[in-house]
């Protein structure tokens, strides 16, 4: 069904769909305003109304004095702009996107996102698209549906999948998790306690579960606190271990931490300071802890 209508008898070439490929599939014998026009010339459109329609495409994608070129004189984000244009010059009421930012470099691809973003909702199309990539899908979608196996495991806003997993697959899928096997015991309305091999981690809401039933508690890195010193202040959730792995990446730092009994925990931490004197090292002992309301608990 699109729009109300069912399509599955419809021929594929009638059906208002319209596919961006990952590798874009510009026809390298053709210039960039006879590769938007490709779709409309095939339709039977009226010249008058191609020279239109090209022209809002390429001042959409902002390449209206490249009009003229052929593709491989444009950069990678330049030919993307261009298969986006010659995608939506037919109006369509769907638009598939096959990974569309794959073949560009990182830095381009986190620029390109913002762009694409914006032009698909200036036109106000609706857009499918399929991606491996997590972050590319955080930034880009309205709403995210996670497959498994060919089954959707759990559909919502980036928000939505990231801060609420419904499922282990899930919650490990998008971005980093730490993950604690345990049991129930505790369930009270404001609060519940899953014991783990770890100790006991301390949830602040009831789940109206049954005691003893198998939990895993789900903890995101930059949840966490990380410390040499012992926290005065934290009586719950605050566990310890040995530093095994230090990785900078600029805007924050990632810790490996390893517990008694080999179980090893990530924690990343924000660099807000140029100047930040962060002294802790590798096999330094370090505390490290988080609020009661950063975890989740996933029964599957």
């Amino acid at each position: 069904m699109l729009n109300g209508v069912d399509i599955a008898k419809m021929p594929p070439y009638e059906r208002p769909i319209n596919m961006m490929f990952q590798s874009y599939a510009l026809f390298p014998h053709l210039n960039i305003w006879e590769n938007i026009a490709f779709g409309l010339k095939r339709e039977g459109m009226p010249s008058a109304q191609i020279k239109t329609r090209v022209e809002e495409m390429l001042n959409l994608v902002q390449l209206t004095d490249f009009a003229k070129r052929k593709p491989h004189q444009l950069s990678g984000g330049q030919q993307q702009r261009v298969a986006l244009a010659r995608s939506l010059a037919k109006k369509p009421q769907l638009l598939l996107l096959d990974e569309p930012l794959g073949a560009l470099d990182k830095k381009l691809r986190e620029r390109t996102q913002f762009e694409l973003v914006n032009i698909i909702e200036s036109v106000g199309v609706t857009v499918v698209m399929v991606t491996h990539d997590q972050e590319e899908a955080m930034t880009m979608a309205s709403r995210i549906a996670v497959m498994s196996k060919g089954k959707v495991l759990q559909v919502g806003t980036p928000k939505e999948v990231y801060e609420h997993p419904t499922n282990r697959f899930v919650a490990d899928f998008i971005g980093n998790i730490n993950l604690f096997d345990g049991h129930l015991s505790v369930d009270e309305p404001d609060r519940c306690e899953v014991t783990t091999e770890q100790g006991v981690v301390r949830i602040g809401h009831g789940i109206s579960g049954t005691l003893g039933m198998p939990l895993a508690v789900a903890v995101r890195p930059e949840k966490i606190a990380i410390s040499k010193d012992k926290p005065a202040d934290v009586s719950y959730n605050l566990f310890h271990g040995t530093v095994r792995e230090i990785a900078y990446f600029g805007s924050y730092s990632s810790y490996i931490v390893e517990m008694a009994g080999g179980r090893r925990v990530k924690v990343t931490e924000a660099n807000q300071s140029r100047h930040d004197n962060s002294d802790i090292t590798w096999d330094d002992k370090v505390f490290f802890w988080w609020d009661d309301i950063a975890p989740v608990t996933l029964t599957q």
